[in-house]
C-alpha cells in the first residue's frame, strides 16, 4: 500500500471521531508522525494544481492529536513541516471571512467555509516543548481546519446549510460550482 493509500476519506466514520490527548512522545508517535509526513506528499505527487499544506493523524486513521503543517505552502519542493502535538485553539480574532478550503480526506470537492482571520495556538512540539503561535489569514485558516479534524469535524461540517458552497477543481486548476445533488450523493455530509 502506498502513503497516500493510508489517508482516509468522508463517509468513513473515524473522521466523525474526537482524537485522544497525548501524554508522552514515544517511538510510536514518532512513527505516526512520519507516517503522515509521508502520506501528505505521496497525496500530492500526483496531482499537479494541489498542495498538500497539513494533515492530522484521525486522517491516517490514528486518533491521536497530532497535527503537521507544512513550512512553505510557496514552495512543493519543500517538503518539511512543523508538529503540533495536542494543538488548541485559545484565542478567536477578528470576524469570520469564507475562503475556499480543500481537504485531502474530502476526495476533489473544495468548500467556501467561514473562519476566524487570526488565531493563537498552544500545542508542543515532537520533542516535548511548548509551542504557541500567532497565525494569521491562510495560517489561521489551517489550525482551524485541522484542530477541526481532531475534534471530528471536517470543513464539510461548516457548510451543511449552504447548497451554493461547494465546488470541483477542473483539470486547468480553476474551481467551479458543484451541483449540491451531487454532493449530498456523496455521503460526505451529516444526516
Amino acid at each position: 500500500m502506498s502513503a497516500k493509500d493510508q489517508i482516509i476519506t468522508l463517509p468513513d466514520p473515524v473522521l466523525r471521531k474526537k482524537s485522544h490527548k497525548i501524554g508522552l512522545i514515544s517511538p510510536e508517535v514518532q512513527q505516526v508522525i512520519e507516517k503522515m509526513k509521508a502520506a501528505t506528499l505521496d497525496w500530492e505527487a500526483g496531482r499537479k494544481h494541489e498542495l498538500g499544506v497539513a494533515l492530522a493523524a484521525v486522517q491516517i486513521g490514528e486518533l491521536q492529536k497530532i497535527v503537521i503543517v507544512r513550512n512553505d505552502f510557496d514552495n512543493k519542493d519543500d517538503e518539511s513541516f512543523s508538529v503540533f502535538v495536542n494543538p488548541q485553539i485559545v484565542k478567536y480574532e477578528g470576524q469570520p471571512e469564507e475562503d475556499y478550503e480543500g481537504c485531502l480526506s474530502v476526495a476533489d470537492i473544495y468548500g467556501l467555509v467561514p473562519r476566524y482571520p487570526k488565531v493563537r495556538i498552544r500545542a508542543i512540539d515532537e520533542l516535548g516543548r511548548e509551542v504557541r503561535v500567532k497565525a494569521e489569514g491562510f495560517l489561521a485558516r489551517i489550525f482551524q481546519h485541522e484542530i477541526d479534524h481532531i475534534n471530528g469535524l471536517t470543513f464539510v461540517d461548516h457548510l451543511h446549510n449552504k447548497p451554493n458552497a461547494f465546488y470541483k477543481l477542473t483539470d486547468e486548476g480553476k474551481l467551479e460550482s458543484l451541483d449540491y445533488e451531487k454532493v449530498l450523493a456523496t455521503g460526505i455530509l451529516r444526516d
